[in-house]
């Protein structure tokens, strides 16, 4: 079948739109305008990005993007109590699309409580109205897609906010840039054929196991990760490099593809320090001797932060792909929906 019939069959809600259009998300969220009031960097000691899945990823995303450059200690906290460390010097920012995520709900109380420097990103929901009741900062996104399918709008209004705050030198560039090249990307991978499509194609009857690098990749790994389990209906295992050079490295020495039938993502960037390309060369090698298949995931993008933002979008693609090549909806997630009623 060509990519239209797949759509048609298993994308009722017409996700696939949703990826083509997804550098018009940038585009709002960049030119959205706000004011932050109250708020001043030379008060802010550190940071805590509250959040939970699509939201949350953002926040591991922007410390990945800014790296070394950044000075200021950022926390991502995806649970329902602030960490002790958190006071008045903390900015908190409560990152929920829907604004109704209770964990960061239950995050953000405890914040007011403390009297923290507090942002909201969200479309509304609790969130929206705990901000309007304690004359909060608060940053409102488009509505209308799933949290997952708008990291244009939630990574960009929280990279805009850092902007506002005079935290990091103005962006404009190179989101510019981003803009055209998922705008480019968007079109090249919609038509038969493409990239994305092919490495989805052969990943099907596999468990993805994914290796990006720590502080550089790693919000890219888990990303994919947790897409091929929405969108693909997929388990898929991350890990980090190094790290998994001090533990998961040995299980390759037991690896049976009869009980495991996997393939590896080696998530890849020419930033690498060298001991880390090396470190991937050596694991490839155990990997082939193992006799498992590995695949590389890498962007020629010229500078850092677009490869970063390219590998994120190809990303989404394939496990968009490998959804309707499975024959699932990617728009599906019952077990979310079931889970929330019955903590209710």
């Amino acid at each position: 079948m060509k990519i239209k019939d797949y759509v048609n069959k298993y994308d009722p809600q017409n996700q696939f739109d949703v990826l083509v259009n997804s550098y018009k998300q940038i585009e709002f969220a960049w030119s959205n305008k706000f004011t932050i009031n109250e708020i001043k960097s030379s008060d802010i000691s550190n940071i805590i990005i509250s959040g939970l899945g699509g939201s949350a990823i953002s926040a591991d995303l922007i410390k990945n993007y800014l790296g070394d450059e950044f000075k200021i200690p950022i926390v991502v906290n995806r649970n329902y109590d602030l960490p002790r460390f958190a006071g008045k010097n903390t900015l908190f920012i409560a990152s929920s699309y829907s604004g109704n995520t209770e964990e960061t709900i239950s995050a953000l109380n405890q914040a007011v409580k403390i009297g923290c420097k507090i942002i909201c990103i969200t479309t509304g929901g609790e969130v929206e109205s705990i901000a309007k009741k304690n004359n909060l900062n608060c940053v409102k996104v488009q509505s209308g897609f799933q949290p997952r399918y708008s990291l244009g709008l939630s990574f960009f209004s929280l990279l805009k906010v850092f902007q506002q705050l005079n935290l990091i030198s103005d962006q404009s560039e190179i989101v510019e840039k981003i803009i055209d090249l998922w705008r480019e990307k968007g079109i090249e991978y919609s038509k038969d054929g493409n990239f994305a499509y092919n490495f989805a194609e052969s990943l099907l009857g596999f468990i993805p196991v994914i290796y990006s690098v720590a502080d550089s990749t790693s919000a890219v790994g888990y990303r994919l990760k947790c897409q091929f389990n929405e969108n693909s209906k997929l388990h898929a295992f991350h890990n980090e490099i190094p790290e998994m050079n001090h533990n998961e490295i040995i299980c390759w020495e037991s690896f049976q593809e009869k009980t495991f039938h996997t393939k590896i993502i080696n998530i890849t960037d020419e930033s690498y320090h060298p001991q880390i390309q090396k470190r991937f060369q050596i694991l490839k090698e155990i990997f082939s001797k193992s006799g498992v298949e590995t695949l590389t995931l890498t962007s020629s993008q010229v500078l850092y932060k677009i490869r970063l933002l390219d590998l994120i979008y190809s990303g989404d693609w394939i496990s968009y792909y490998t959804g309707v090549l499975r024959g699932y909806d990617p728009s599906e997630i019952d077990n979310i929906y079931l889970l929330k009623d019955k903590l209710k």
